[in-house]
């Protein structure tokens, strides 16, 4: 019996250590409400390309389910607001519905929270009052199959659920809210669900430009906005909004809901009124988002706290209604070319004076091959660059992010613009017997980022200062460590109590 329970309970431990440290994550918004997408199974090779490994969908389409199985991406699933009503209604719409639509596809497909209802308050038949009784018949249906703890149940909404939003320390819900939101916090307090959130600066600084400056809605403000009440410093927009909902939820007593972000972003495009939404305010602005995230760097009222972040959105979406905004929200068209570079790790260097795939005035230069060169003298010259050229040829290995397209042009392109540019960009360094050649168009795609002298002089220079500096990775590993010491040490003394335990009878 002892030799039982010491098993049972050092393996319930597994869950809770293997969970710590995860750090915060970012995820894409994947809406399909356009004509000229690609299918769905293109899109999960996409996906996979780009190493996005969060998404959220809106509905349980088949086809999206199962494209996604076995691609270890997470999928966030989406009740609509148009089934509120019978989910709501009767306990056995949510057992058909989880029995049909998401149960023949997990866990190949892995799906990790199904959000129920999407910003009620801002739908005009307001469905508000159908949200929790949703909720719960959902919940019950994954308890019914013991899946309650695996798939967190929560549902969305607008920043438009608070009153008041600054200064963040008098952070409010509307009142003509509480009805609904009251028991939901409850719902999602006693289940460990997050208080989900789309919030937009973009939309903050286009209605009210004279109040919110570009710089502060960017994460590029090197002013600070002081919080009368709490003298707290913001730089940022987005941190002002999350604490606005944080000082709301703890003015209601629930201090232990967590916050999830599960709409931001910033359009690449818009009407001749829309002068902020352009290709490099949106890199900019999600550039900076991702980095801030996977720093772990909280917010003033919660510095160091976690925070799950997806970016809306994956597709331009071309029958949205609207503003020409609406329709550019993606970071990729329908053909899936990148509409700019975005470094999904947060550790990329982008020169964000560039534009995708578009040609620089401040006199950079890259080096690629000649596409008139011959196969033995490209194969020849990657050859050295990569060996006695120490060039870091790892980029152009199977499954990173310049492998393909796979071939010489392309490889030795990459090789020959990381021996240019670490050896001072000088006309030499660029001559590879004649097959390389000089350009001033940026020709990294993509994930493939072709680094200049100027970003890879400043790569160094954060190297010698990495010792008193922590990076998220860092702290992950750190904290991956310390579980796994916890978890032998653990074991190793109820084992030790289970031999005690057997040996006193």
């Amino acid at each position: 019996m002892a030799s039982r329970f010491k098993l049972v309970f050092a393996v319930s431990l597994l869950p809770l250590l293997l969970d710590f440290g995860r750090g915060s994550i970012v995820g894409v918004c994947y809406g399909r409400n356009a004509d000229d997408l690609p299918t769905p199974d293109k899109v999960a090779q996409l996906v996979q390309l780009h190493n996005i490994k969060y998404l959220r969908i809106y509905d349980s389409n088949i086809q999206v389910l199962k494209a996604f199985a076995n691609t270890r991406v997470e999928l966030m699933v989406g009740v609509p607001n148009s089934d509120l009503l019978a989910f709501s209604q009767f306990q056995s719409n949510a057992d058909s519905w989880l029995k049909n639509s998401i149960l023949p596809y997990y866990p190949a497909t892995k799906i990790t929270y199904i959000t129920v209802g999407l910003e009620v308050t801002e739908n005009p038949d307001n469905a508000s009052a159908l949200v929790v009784p949703a909720m719960q018949n959902v919940l019950t249906a994954l308890k019914k199959v013991g899946l309650h703890k695996r798939i967190k149940v929560s549902s969305t909404q607008s920043l438009g659920v608070l009153s008041r939003s600054f200064p963040p320390s008098a952070g409010a819900f509307n009142s003509s809210h509480a009805f609904f939101l009251k028991p939901m916090l409850e719902f999602l307090a006693e289940n460990q669900s997050p208080f989900m959130i789309d919030l937009y600066p973009y939309y903050a600084y286009r209605d009210s430009p004279n109040n919110v400056s570009l710089d502060y809605a960017l994460f590029e403000s090197s002013l600070e906005v002081i919080d009368p009440n709490t003298g707290l410093l913001y730089t940022n927009m987005f941190d002002a909004q999350i604490d606005a909902l944080y000082f709301a939820l703890m003015e209601l007593n629930f201090r232990t809901i967590r916050i999830m972000v599960t709409e931001t972003g910033w359009p690449s495009k818009g009407s001749p009124k829309e002068k902020a939404a352009t290709p490099d305010n949106a890199q900019t602005y999600n550039t900076n988002l991702i980095r801030h995230v996977i720093n772990d760097s909280g917010t003033p009222s919660k510095p160091g706290e976690e925070l799950d972040v997806y970016i809306f959105s994956l597709f331009n979406e071309n029958r949205k209604p609207g503003l020409e905004s609406e329709r550019n929200w993606g970071l990729f068209y329908p053909d899936k070319t990148s509409v700019y570079k975005l470094d999904f790790t947060g550790k990329g260097a982008v020169d964000k004076t560039n534009s995708a795939n578009g040609s620089n005035s401040n006199g950079t230069t890259w080096c690629i091959a000649s596409s008139k060169a011959s196969e033995p003298d490209l194969q020849n010259a990657i050859t050295w660059a990569c060996g006695p050229g120490n060039v870091d040829c790892s980029a152009i290995q199977p499954s990173q992010p310049c492998f393909e397209p796979d071939n010489l042009v392309s490889h030795a392109s990459f090789a020959f613009n990381s021996y240019y540019q670490q050896n001072g960009a000088s006309d030499v360094a660029c001559s590879f017997g004649g097959n390389g050649v000089k350009v001033d168009k940026d020709p990294s795609y993509d994930n493939c980022i072709y680094l200049t002298t100027r970003e890879i002089n400043k790569t160094a220079g954060s190297n010698t200062t990495a010792i008193a500096n922590t990076s998220s990775s860092t702290r992950t590993e750190v904290c991956a460590l310390i579980a796994s010491f916890f978890l032998m040490t653990s074991i190793s003394l109820i084992l030790n109590l289970g031999n005690m335990v057997d040996a006193s009878f």
